[in-house]
């Protein structure tokens, strides 16, 4: 998967770099299958931004993450007061994300399924599972 980070009013530190890497890595193995088959790369760019500098309370740091994937970009926005709690979060909010991506691609190859199926038009002597005793079963 490839990573790019990006910083706003503030300089980014390397444990903090590798920290990000670490737990946006961690969401490659949700994907796994997705790119295998369709022989693509991942990208993601994230974006940690300190809002202001004047006030004392609330959330310091907004981190937006963004996920690239074929036909969609999976985006998460987060606000906390350390970045690496915020990070955190985002990594859930993805997860969440891509297992709706998931779950919209299988329902999609069933739908296909059941349509074709519908298309197919069998006769109804024909049976495709069996329940039961036949009627004229030894005739």
């Amino acid at each position: 998967m490839k990573i790019i980070i990006k910083s706003v009013n503030f300089e980014l530190e390397e444990e903090l770099k590798e920290y990000i890497k670490k737990r946006i890595n961690n969401l490659e193995r949700y994907l796994k299958n997705l790119s295998e088959k369709k022989n693509f790369k991942i990208k993601s760019t994230i974006s940690l931004e300190k809002i202001t500098l004047r006030h004392q309370k609330g959330p310091f740091y907004e981190v937006k993450c963004q996920l690239f994937l074929p036909k969609k970009n999976l985006i998460a926005k987060v606000k906390g007061e350390n970045p690496k709690i915020a990070i955190d979060e985002i990594k859930n909010e993805l997860k969440i994300e891509i297992e709706k991506y998931k779950g919209g691609i299988r329902s999609l190859k069933k739908r296909r399924a059941r349509s074709l199926k519908k298309f197919l038009h069998f006769s109804t002597l024909a049976r495709l599972w069996r329940r039961g005793r036949i009627r004229d079963e030894g005739r």
